[in-house]
């Protein structure tokens, strides 16, 4: 349950949302893209208030974004090709020759725009996340939501995911928001933070101040402590207690 949310992300700007597993960030990626209707306060995406949309209206809505799963959700019986293709097939009416160029730009941006013809199968894990990519912004959405975007990529896939999230953003004049626990990776990415911890954000500022955090939860996450506000220890009662024999 989300508690206490109030945050505003400047249009062109990438906007990291981070804390442990469970927090809610996913909870509030799938309220800013109205699949979850606020129960409390409202929602403004891309100037709508999703709380006032019709069926028609968020599907409106939802056209301007791009979206990119946790481990990329390829359709495992297309190609990279039509991977690309499908989201200009649903929501636009091209012809055949401008299709082709579109997902073979989108390709080109990703870097693989010679594995168009390769099945997921044949994929690696970060050149699956690349085509994931590809897709998001096929059509050139005004808002990209990543979930966890860094997730079970090698060192090499990291830093290529990372710089096309940059880059991509910038070049297509967009918005960025990414929803990820790998604080280290992302705070190299983005360009502020809001940082959740329970259902609330408990810090918000930029990578620096973030990492500078003195409020002890941030601290310990960022700095991957063993002990903190999170302690290494599940409560139980006293050890010596639980050694004790039983009574006869």
């Amino acid at each position: 349950m989300l508690r206490d949310i109030n945050l505003k992300i400047a249009r062109g700007s990438v906007v990291g949302i981070m804390g442990q597993s469970g927090c809610g960030k996913t909870t509030l990626l799938r309220i800013i893209m109205g699949a979850y209707l606020p129960s409390g306060g409202t929602a403004r995406v891309l100037g709508e208030l999703t709380g006032k949309l019709d069926r028609e209206g968020l599907y409106r809505m939802r056209r301007k974004m791009g979206m990119l799963f946790q481990f990329g959700a390829l359709f495992t019986d297309m190609s990279v090709y039509e991977n690309v293709a499908f989201p200009l097939r649903e929501h636009a009416e091209l012809p055949d020759d401008l299709l082709r160029d579109l997902v073979l730009l989108k390709l080109q941006a990703v870097g693989l725009r010679g594995a168009a013809r390769l099945m997921p199968t044949e994929l690696s894990g970060g050149m699956a996340r690349r085509v994931a990519l590809a897709r998001s912004i096929a059509l050139d959405p005004q808002l990209i939501l990543y979930d966890e975007p860094f997730t079970g990529l090698d060192p090499i896939s990291f830093g290529v995911i990372a710089r096309l999230i940059r880059e991509l953003n910038d070049s297509l004049g967009a918005t960025s928001i990414i929803v990820t626990h790998d604080v280290q990776e992302a705070l190299g990415v983005v360009d502020y933070v809001y940082f959740m911890a329970a259902g609330r954000v408990i810090a918000q500022g930029t990578p620096a101040e973030i990492r500078a955090s003195s409020e002890p939860f941030v601290n310990q996450f960022v700095n991957g402590k063993s002990e903190g506000p999170v302690p290494f220890h599940y409560p139980a009662p006293d050890y010596g207690a639980d050694l004790e024999p039983a009574a006869a």
